[in-house]
């Protein structure tokens, strides 16, 4: 990816040129933000979903998305191999009721998700918070680039659809956040 706008005439940046440079840009982000863990989170995250009640696959994966506030959402080909494994292993047993198997931890399940700790979703406090008042972490792996790809997409909004006056304003909007996403490095 170039490091440098093609100008139009007169030195000015060419606004098309730079769009198609920025849109180069946030795909770049939105493949790299992704919502993978490794094995040993999913199969953390399985236990300690199973230490609380028994469960179907499917509810594991929406369990985990929701715990984890959308930052993590396994697919059912990384969930159901670590069931298949984790029932292997004689720590889960899977009962079925109504088309769906339901999981739920064996009694050697249920020491082996005591003693392996926190689940992946869980701060360094031991909830799934920011540390503020149990409040729901935002700041996962991804939220900071996710953030700036929303941001950016607004403001290619803006410079689609906005009036002159509409676009002056967002620049200013834009240039202030820049400053202060500085003085937040500046302070460490």
């Amino acid at each position: 990816m170039s490091t440098s706008f093609p100008t139009g005439g007169f030195g000015r940046m060419d606004p098309d040129a730079m769009w198609q440079a920025f849109e180069q840009l946030r795909s770049t982000f939105e493949k790299k933000v992704g919502s993978r863990m490794g094995r040993g989170d999913v199969r953390a995250a399985v236990l300690s979903l199973l230490s609380e009640k028994p469960m179907h696959g499917y509810q594991i994966i929406r369990e985990i998305e929701e715990r984890s506030v959308g930052s993590w959402k396994p697919s059912a080909g990384s969930v159901y191999p670590t069931l298949q494994l984790l029932a292997d292993e004689g720590l889960i047993t899977a009962e079925e009721s109504n088309g769906r198997k339901t999981y739920a931890l064996t009694e050697e399940g249920r020491e082996v998700a005591a003693t392996e700790g926190a689940a992946p979703w869980l701060d360094g406090s031991g909830t799934a918070g920011d540390g503020a008042g149990g409040q729901r972490r935002s700041a996962g792996p991804g939220a900071l680039p996710k953030a700036g790809v929303e941001l950016a997409q607004a403001a290619a909004q803006v410079h689609r659809t906005g009036t002159a006056e509409q676009v002056q304003e967002a620049v200013a909007v834009l240039e202030e956040a820049r400053r202060r996403l500085y003085s937040i490095l500046a302070q460490g």
